[in-house]
């Protein structure tokens, strides 16, 4: 996605680019490619206005104006190819002076002429995909990347741009990929976020050395300002947000399990222009802000203090059908102060332009301002409204534009309702915002002595260095333990994401919990009426799943015996198998039979005084998927580190099915993959985080049966 003053850039039919023009709502369709669009930049001069867009294929630079002037002729407009066959581009960004773009391809970057084919030079050094680079504006031959090897480079482009002098490599960062990159050219800084919703603040004055100035936690911001925002007690009146959330979980409940925070883009924000009419505390200051986009919504930061000032979650407005967003771009400048944004869901072809009221944003969330500004707009509910959605769906490529012209977010009101609160009382008790926010879902266990485990993680880490590739793999074991007093089978085992902690599912009925070097059983479960033959840990490591010959389902929290959630026997009809947590623990995947569910959860481990037995957590069916023409599903494999919508399954009847659950249908069947039963589903499941398009994930896949081993290739299967 990419967004200009006046325009908004994205791919239709994948191969297709789209230029949509904000003031006349005309689409410009340009067609050049022959494989799918993995990036979109626009030019930094206005007059004349270009974009480059980028595949595997080629590089394209789009003269916007001479393209219209084409079309309105009735001839087909066509492109300069700039590059070809430089691989999967994610990134592209032209310089100050449109003269020069600079490709990120592989763990490359291509300085590239705009205005013929001709790669000026090749800037290497990275260990992993670049994901963004950047031109500084004050000195335009100098160029500053971030890559997935989780560091950043500055460069100086001399001699002409065809070489390169390294100015400075910095270490590696963080644990988590950068993803996102930003040169605050006002304020000398860097800035720069990775998949793990950590933000990063850099220093360009000459004699700091590129020092780091601040490093800002995101979900500890939200969590700070929502308890400053939303107090304890706090009360809903006329002045409050004008839009009607699907739901009010702002504030994560306590027990609800956490995903990750990638931030996708970091933007120059308008601060104060959408206040300049406004005799408001934030008119008069001076200081700068910027724009985060996440995959759950779009935050603003004060560059003063690092505090969060404004916060729009996707989930909380129930017209925008995107809950979860794959990539996002804003405006870089705000028309009547409003700023229009892009997302792209992660699960469907679905675009969605949001036109974002700022200055409502902030009132709507700040008491302090609402008494500084005019009080006749308390009353006035409707007349702010924070944003307005243009949905534009992909499908068969055709290209659909529906403006909403709600004064509310709610279906079938319409413009004719008079100013009124969206409620039948003036004030209503808000609801979730009671109480604090759970900082720590649980404490490690105290047993053991912080020098007896310290010392053991240290050992643990010598030995895997120590221990050579090329050696035989080991054949003695280091401890053995029993589990029970008399001999039971294990049906599963499964490590927790940190390595820390192993889960054991028995025939006995139970799950055992040990710490990894086997030392101490951490937690011990028991309630399934049967054996378990599966169990699974949550991404954050938090919550454990287990599925038994009972036909139940059980979630636990790993710091309390009680289960959170239990699926009874009512819900299955067959015995309930291969149960784990999918999208980042944004839902439930198991097996019945011959088909496999997708749930979506609620988790919530308080009790009520009065009704302690009440289960609170809440799981719902999204959707069964049948598996073609066999009695039982054998294996199942779903990844739950990154965002993958593929789903395997093998059946009884010796077939392997590939699952597309973004289209929500089967995709592609392999009939008698194996002689036998296919028992075992293995997916290269790579980084936790990676800025591919999902085309590149999990490309090969390994199966197991009575007759061996084979490994498929998935870009043969569609």
């Amino acid at each position: 996605l990419a967004c200009s003053h006046h325009h908004c850039a994205f791919p239709v039919r994948y191969n297709e680019l789209c230029v949509w023009n904000i003031a006349t709502a005309q689409p410009l369709y340009l067609s050049g490619h022959h494989y799918s669009i993995s990036a979109l930049s626009f030019g930094s001069k206005i007059h004349p206005l270009l974009v480059c867009s980028a595949s595997h294929e080629r590089v394209i630079v789009w003269n916007l104006d001479e393209c219209t002037q084409k079309v309105q002729k009735g001839f087909t407009p066509r492109g300069i190819v700039i590059g070809t066959l430089l691989g999967m581009v994610l990134h592209v960004r032209f310089s100050p002076d449109d003269q020069l773009v600079a490709v990120c391809a592989g763990n490359q970057i291509y300085m590239l002429s705009a205005k013929n084919e001709a790669i000026l030079a090749e800037l290497n050094g990275h260990l992993a995909p670049v994901t963004a680079a950047e031109f500084c504006t004050r000195e335009k031959s100098m160029l500053i990347s971030v890559s997935e090897d989780r560091t950043f480079k500055a460069r100086k482009l001399v001699w002409d741009y065809s070489t390169s002098q390294l100015i400075y490599q910095s270490g590696i960062i963080t644990a988590s990929p950068l993803l996102s990159l930003l040169i605050d050219e006002e304020n000398k800084q860097i800035i720069t976020g990775c998949a793990e919703g950590q933000l990063w603040i850099f220093s360009l004055i000459s004699d700091h050395n590129y020092r780091c100035v601040a490093h800002i936690n995101l979900k500890k911001e939200q969590e700070k300002f929502y308890n400053k925002v939303w107090k304890p007690g706090k009360e809903i009146g006329e002045g409050q947000n004008n839009s009607k959330p699907c739901k009010t979980d702002n504030m994560r409940p306590e027990g609800s399990v956490e995903t990750s925070l990638p931030i996708l883009l970091i933007e120059h924000c308008d601060f104060f222009v959408c206040f300049h009419n406004e005799g408001s505390k934030y008119s008069s200051q001076n200081t700068s802000y910027f724009w985060i986009g996440t995959s759950t919504g779009l935050l603003i930061i004060n560059l003063a203090n690092f505090e969060l000032e404004a916060f729009l979650s996707y989930k909380d407005y129930s017209n925008l059908s995107i809950r979860i967003a794959r990539s996002c771009a804003l405006t870089t400048k705000a028309a009547n102060g409003k700023v229009l944004c892009l997302i792209t869901s992660m699960f469907e072809d679905m675009i969605a332009v949001l036109e974002v009221n700022l200055a409502a944003l902030v009132r709507t969330q700040h008491r302090d301002f609402l008494l500084h500004g005019n009080r006749k707009s308390l009353s006035v509910v409707a007349r702010y409204r924070i944003m307005r959605c243009f949905l534009s769906m992909l499908d068969d490529g055709f290209f659909y534009l529906v403006l909403n012209k709600l004064n509310y977010f709610t279906t079938g009101v319409k413009n004719t309702v008079k100013d009124k609160p969206l409620v039948f009382h003036n004030k209503i008790m808000s609801s979730g915002y009671t109480a604090a926010p759970r900082m720590t879902m649980f404490s490690p266990n105290s047993n053991l002595k912080k020098k007896e485990v310290s010392k053991w993680k240290t050992s643990c880490k010598c030995k895997n260095k120590e221990y050579p590739l090329e050696s035989y793999p080991p054949i003695k074991y280091e401890k053995e333990i029993s589990v029970t007093y008399k001999p039971t089978p294990i049906f599963c085992v499964r490590y927790s994401g940190d390595g820390e902690l192993l889960a054991c599912g028995q025939a006995d009925k139970t799950v055992l919990i040990f710490n990894s070097n086997l030392t101490d059983v951490h937690n011990v479960f028991s309630g399934h009426d049967g054996a378990v033959n599966s169990v699974g840990w949550s991404h954050d490591r938090k919550w454990l799943i287990s599925a038994s010959e009972d036909r139940t389902l059980r979630v636990w929290s790993v710091c309390n015996k009680e289960p959170a959630l239990i699926l009874g026997k009512e819900k299955f009809r067959k015995t309930v198998r291969f149960a784990q947590f999918y999208f980042i623990d944004t839902f439930i995947l198991l097996c019945s039979g011959a088909e496999f569910h997708l749930l979506s959860f609620h988790l919530d481990t308080t009790k009520d005084d009065l009704k302690r037995y009440k289960q609170r957590s809440v799981c719902r069916l999204v959707q069964k998927f049948p598996m073609t023409s066999t009695m039982e599903i054998t294996s199942l494999s779903a990844v739950n580190e990154f965002y993958s919508y593929i789903v395997l399954t093998a059946g009884s009847n010796r077939a392997l099915e590939v699952f597309d659950l973004n289209a929500g249908c089967s995709t592609a069947v392999i009939k008698e993959a194996h002689i036998r039963s296919v028992h075992q589903i293995c997916q290269n499941k790579g980084s936790s985080f990676s800025t591919q398009q999902p085309e590149a994930y999990n490309l090969f896949l390994t199966t197991a049966s009575g007759d061996g081993i084979k490994l498929w290739d998935l870009r043969t299967l569609r």
